[in-house]
């Protein structure tokens, strides 16, 4: 688990999950950029799951495929591209089409946008690809038919760009979280009520945390998952069963 020199840009990485992710990688030795909504990295704070030191910064609306087209390269060459911007409507707000829009470019358009801007690089560094996607992929999802659907989406995404990128050197896999304390998950995170039977659903008994997924990031981005194309590892504690 040595990425010493290694360069990595993390889109989203600015709090949850992404940002656990960023910083396994910055202790593990890599240089590492995060894509983040705000202006600049001031504009976090770590009560909100945001610790950035160590990490360079720059803000992208990856809603809009011009900024993405238009951000500078985080480095001259890059290795691991991990794609953790994800954004959610409730209320049942995703019923309707503004929600419903917003989600879609920000959980799937964008995730395409992003891959395609750095394939080159990728395919230069011989690079790997990590889509993180949810098992609400996996399900249904009664009060947010665009997160399901754009997080089914993800995962079928990460099998057909690793199908199609494998021959060019670039590995694409993904990690499908189950239920973990952010700021998007707070709706159930703290009511108590919802909280507890959401433990009660998951085998392990305890909230997942962005450590865990970063465990499974790194893992998907190390000489160990050399032969892994296209897979999409659940890390849920065993809510999904």
């Amino acid at each position: 688990m040595d990425f010493t020199g290694r360069k990595v840009l993390v889109v989203g990485g600015s709090s949850g999950i992404g940002n656990g992710v960023a910083r396994a990688f910055l202790a593990h030795g890599a240089d590492v950029a995060v894509w983040g909504t705000r202006a600049s990295a001031r504009d976090y704070s770590a009560d909100e799951g945001s610790h950035l030191d160590g990490l360079s910064y720059h803000q992208v609306d990856v809603a809009n495929p011009d900024a993405i087209a238009a951000a500078p390269p985080p480095f001259a060459r890059l290795d691991i591209l991990v794609l953790s911007q994800g954004a959610v409507v409730y209320g049942r707000g995703e019923f309707e089409r503004p929600g419903w829009d917003h989600v879609m470019a920000v959980n799937l358009d964008s995730l395409m946008d992003c891959a395609r801007r750095f394939k080159s690089a990728l395919v230069e560094s011989q690079g790997s690809v990590i889509i993180v996607s949810s098992i609400s992929g996996l399900s249904a999802n009664k009060g947010n038919p665009a997160y399901a659907a754009s997080k089914a989406a993800a995962i079928s995404l990460t099998r057909t760009l690793g199908q199609a990128w494998a021959p060019e050197g670039i590995r694409v896999n993904g990690i499908a979280p189950g239920l973990v304390a952010t700021k998007l998950t707070k709706v159930t995170t703290d009511n108590p009520k919802r909280r507890d039977a959401a433990l009660a659903a998951i085998p392990l008994a305890r909230l997942g945390t962005p450590e865990d997924m970063a465990g499974a990031a790194l893992f998907l981005a190390s000489p160990l998952a050399a032969y892994m194309v296209g897979q999409t590892l659940v890390v849920d504690g065993g809510l999904s069963l």
